[in-house]
């Protein structure tokens, strides 16, 4: 049975950091996206991960602030946020797809979702 149990969500000061975990099991050689969803928004693309973790991508306006990246030996990825604006306030999910190469920026390729954890960026 396949999990993804996302971690590390609260409450941050602007201009603090966070760093977010998802903790997989029951899958392998699998890629590893982030997105987010604020209230009465779309969920959209933050970052991804290739399974071996040599190939990332980001969403182009968060590149810089937050970093990807992951520990096999773990099973958990993590999104390292710094520099956080309100702006960055969402329910954050992470979700794995059984691929190699280019790490999938699409939501619909991804088919198995955490629950999300609540990043709130108070100003």
């Amino acid at each position: 049975q396949v999990q993804l149990v996302e971690s590390g969500g609260g409450l941050v000061q602007a201009g603090g950091s966070l760093r977010l975990s998802c903790a997989a099991s029951g899958l392998k050689y699998y890629q590893v996206g982030w997105f987010r969803q604020a209230p009465g928004q779309e969920r959209e693309f933050v970052a991804a991960i290739s399974r071996g973790g040599g190939n990332t991508a980001y969403e182009d306006s968060l590149q810089g602030r937050f970093t990807i990246s992951r520990e096999n030996a773990k099973n958990t990825t993590y999104l390292q946020m710094n520099s956080m604006i309100p702006e960055d306030t969402a329910v954050y999910y992470c979700a794995a797809r059984v691929a190699s190469g280019v790490p999938a920026r699409t939501r619909g390729l991804y088919n198995n979702w955490g629950q999300g954890t609540q990043v709130t960026v108070d100003s």
